[in-house]
């Protein structure tokens, strides 16, 4: 029922949206009398700004055309090189690349947003690695003949990513998949797995969440297990090829990342009014190009979404060494070779400082030489991995710490 009312409201105001946005045109176009009058401007920004913010969005594309390294602009690729029904694996190159360039695997969170979201990560990465990315399903595009998709299937996945690429990868873990990335390395490395990764990195991800608590984990401490599974999850309507699939909604978990900051979103609206009256079309571009991806949003398959709230945030399944995989207790102490760097940002309000760089305490059979943490001064959440500190401050380091192991793996195998 909830979602069925949630796709009435839509409607409306995606009709709403379209005559919101026909309204700004008319205002707006010099060859029209309308905007001429006292408050023509002022009428069009509003309703500018409306027909931004009610819009719908479907699933963004990565559009990354070109990369420049060192002065030299070259063509980038995209393909989906593996394809499963809760994800594929992509992979972006350039012909620039050398033939012995770092492989990268860049493991996207599955937390209401698109892959997309990681769009400058992978375009900063792609100028040194030949990078791959998980580009997780929505849920409610995927048939319930497809079956179920839980923490377990999660971390089947990437082992099987792993595989593809081959010995000698590494791998990027960004915020929630910091979690099932080292649990899919601690058992690679239990069974001493060929393709197991040569470093793993964690960016801001709730390893402990014990660790500075934010109002995130707040609220999955707060309630019972239950109290998610009968308030929170949903049916997907007829018209979705995933009807009848039990999901946590996009929609819903953008809700409540939009409460947690409200002021301020709503602050950033009011200021791309302000720059659509002045004219500063760059600055409110900038605006909406954010929200257009901020509010792109997609369903997580309801087994997946509870069981990561039990066991990430409730249990602390991972930190006390009770986290299970496929009836096996996982041990990060088996980690032996695959070098770790935490990344954490100051001002990150989600993944509280302490909780990335618990792994690092967590995974006692790895040498101190192998261990790394960084904390990124002035850097909130999404500061760690988009944005001109990314890019300036952190990226160097990760591309640092993937040549260190890399030229060491080389010389190990001559």
């Amino acid at each position: 029922m909830l979602y069925t009312v949630y796709e009435l409201n839509r409607s409306w105001l995606n009709a709403a949206s379209t005559w919101a946005s026909v309204g700004a045109e008319m205002l707006s176009n010099p060859a029209l009398p309308f905007g001429y009058g006292a408050g023509g401007s002022v009428m069009a920004s509003a309703l500018e700004v409306f027909a931004h913010a009610s819009a719908n969005y479907g699933k963004p594309a990565f559009d990354i055309e070109t990369v420049e390294v060192d002065g030299t602009s070259f063509p980038v690729t995209e393909a989906i090189v593996v394809h499963k029904p809760f994800g594929n694996l992509l992979r972006f190159t350039h012909p620039g690349l050398p033939k012995d360039a770092p492989r990268l695997l860049i493991v996207a969170p599955m937390s209401g947003h698109f892959a997309t979201l990681l769009r400058g990560t992978v375009a900063r990465m792609i100028e040194r690695c030949e990078v791959y990315i998980t580009d997780w399903a929505d849920a409610r595009m995927v048939p319930l003949s497809a079956g179920e998709f839980d923490l377990d299937d999660y971390i089947d996945y990437l082992i099987e990513f792993f595989e593809h690429i081959g010995p000698g990868a590494h791998a990027l873990a960004v915020c929630q998949p910091s979690v099932p990335t080292l649990a899919a390395t601690a058992i690679m490395a239990d069974i001493k797995h060929p393709c197991r990764p040569l470093t793993l990195t964690m960016m801001g991800g709730p390893i402990d969440t014990r660790e500075a608590p934010t109002s995130v984990n707040d609220l999955a401490m707060q309630r019972p297990i239950e109290w998610f599974r009968h308030t929170v999850i949903a049916t997907v309507p007829l018209q979705y090829p995933g009807a009848g699939r039990r999901v946590y909604p996009g929609f819903m978990q953008l809700a409540g990342f939009m409460s947690m900051n409200l002021g301020n979103h709503m602050l950033s609206h009011y200021h791309m009014f302000k720059h659509l009256i002045d004219g500063d079309d760059d600055s409110a571009d900038a605006t909406k190009a954010f929200y257009d991806e901020y509010r792109s949003v997609c369903d997580l398959n309801a087994a997946y979404y509870l069981q990561t709230v039990e066991e990430v945030f409730q249990k602390h399944s991972l930190p006390n060494g009770t986290f299970v995989h496929r009836g096996k207790r996982v041990d990060l102490g088996q980690i032996k070779d695959t070098a770790i760097l935490a990344v954490e940002g100051e001002r990150d309000d989600i993944s509280g400082i302490g909780q990335t760089k618990a792994a690092l305490h967590l995974a006692t059979g790895l040498a101190q030489s192998r261990k790394q943490y960084l904390l990124a001064p002035e850097v909130g959440h999404y500061g760690i991995f988009n944005g001109s500190k990314w890019r300036t401050q952190i990226a160097p380091v990760l591309e640092e710490w993937i040549t260190r192991f890399d030229k060491l793996a080389l010389k190990v195998v001559a």
